[in-house]
């Protein structure tokens, strides 16, 4: 078994979707810059399909389904994607409801890698708007952990989070 993957953020992304989120965020001077951006996270995301894929929890809140990132078209090509990717079984999709209020991932997206060797140490990597961290104590890592299963537990079940995006995606 590979590394283990959970996060609180959209696991997976078309490109259009990935380079309207580059756009929207602003982040970047030059244009130039985004489609390195994008590349990259086609090519991480690639890691979920073929050989030894990587296994992925992901987490997101339902805002980020109705959001329209893109505009209709592409939101709704990212959102069969997101379905394609939610019938694979190294990945497990949960949405974060807005009956859900107030919740403990509120304040910033996370990612917890896993890997499978023992004694191997859980890492957290959070982007922000200027840099990326990588924590790697273990009581960042406990903390997190904590917090994820915190959340998994006021999220839809995957069978219900999936009819909520198939929902969203036939509104569109």
């Amino acid at each position: 078994m590979g590394p283990y993957v959970s996060g609180t953020y959209g696991p997976t992304a078309m490109p259009d979707y990935a380079r309207a989120l580059a756009v929207g965020n602003g982040s970047w001077e030059d244009p130039d810059e985004i489609e390195p951006f994008v590349e990259a996270r086609m090519a991480r995301q690639a890691r979920l399909t073929g050989d030894r894929p990587l296994e992925l929890w992901a987490v997101v809140h339902e805002s980020v389904l109705r959001q329209l990132v893109g505009g209709r078209q592409v939101m709704r090509e990212q959102l069969g994607h997101l379905l394609d990717m939610a019938r694979q079984p190294n990945v497990k999709l949960q949405v974060v409801p807005y009956l859900a209020g107030a919740h403990p991932g509120m304040t910033s997206a996370f990612t917890i890698v896993s890997f499978a060797d023992p004694g191997a140490l859980d890492v957290v990597h959070m982007d922000t708007t200027s840099s990326t961290l990588w924590l790697e104590s273990d009581n960042d890592a406990d903390r997190h952990v904590r917090l994820f299963d915190r959340i998994t537990r006021l999220s839809l079940a995957q069978r219900n989070s999936v009819r909520l995006v198939d929902g969203i995606f036939k509104e569109l």
